[in-house]
């Protein structure tokens, strides 16, 4: 294969990458309803797009997720590449700043899976774990929680902007409804199939054109408060 053939080849890839923890494992629902699947799946209407493949574990915090990918084998470059981290750094209290580094490297990585093409990867959003079951029964303050997580999603989105990437925001989808029982799996914590229906759809328009490289990511992605 020649050099101009191998790089037409690498400009149709359809890998699709998908990094993070639970949320992005889909603890507690059946694989067809994680949003990586469910996103690829919508995404097959208008995209040749494979099956995510998902480096992901329930309870991972940022330094964890990079010791993973550490020893994962991956085949960049990806066509798609997202990352959604965080909620477990802000649930064990961790430091703000050490979640900012941590993050900036994590993204950097994504960044090179994705052949350096910043516009091929997506942030997605910290949801608000305190709006669910699980949340409103725990001795936790809901306010700090909301405080913490708006905080750590000022961070992410920031630094999501300062290097061109694509950034959506689903907190504000997990706040509305997002404690309804039919919006949550059975440990009244983690979100069911229907809740993560929202998020690909909320995902999937910036995931096209994430795919066709005919918009630059937004300007300003900083989420909702």
């Amino acid at each position: 294969m020649g050099i101009a053939a191998a790089v037409a080849a690498q400009d149709h890839t359809t890998r699709f990458l998908a990094l993070g923890d639970s949320y992005t494992i889909g603890e507690g629902v059946a694989e067809s309803g994680r949003w990586p699947v469910q996103l690829a799946a919508a995404l097959r209407a208008t995209h040749k797009i494979d099956p995510p493949e998902i480096v992901a574990r329930t309870g991972w915090t940022t330094d964890e997720l990079a010791a993973a990918m550490a020893h994962h084998t991956f085949h960049p470059p990806y066509a798609l590449v997202t990352l959604l981290i965080g909620v477990n750094n802000q649930y064990r209290g961790r430091d703000l700043q050490n979640y900012r580094d941590q993050f900036r490297a994590l993204l950097n990585r994504a960044i090179e899976l994705a052949g350096g093409k910043a516009q091929r990867v997506i942030v997605v959003s910290i949801p608000d774990w305190g709006v669910t079951r699980f949340g409103r029964e725990s001795d936790r303050d809901l306010a700090q929680i909301a405080r913490e997580l708006d905080a750590y999603n000022a961070a992410n989105a920031q630094i999501s902007q300062m290097l061109h990437v694509h950034y959506v925001d689903v907190t504000g989808i997990s706040r509305d409804g997002g404690g309804d029982a039919d919006m949550l799996v059975d440990d009244g914590l983690h979100p069911s199939a229907a809740m993560y229906r929202r998020w690909s759809e909320a995902i999937l328009p910036v995931a096209q054109r994430a795919l066709s490289d005919k918009s630059a990511p937004s300007p300003n992605p900083l989420p909702r408060r």
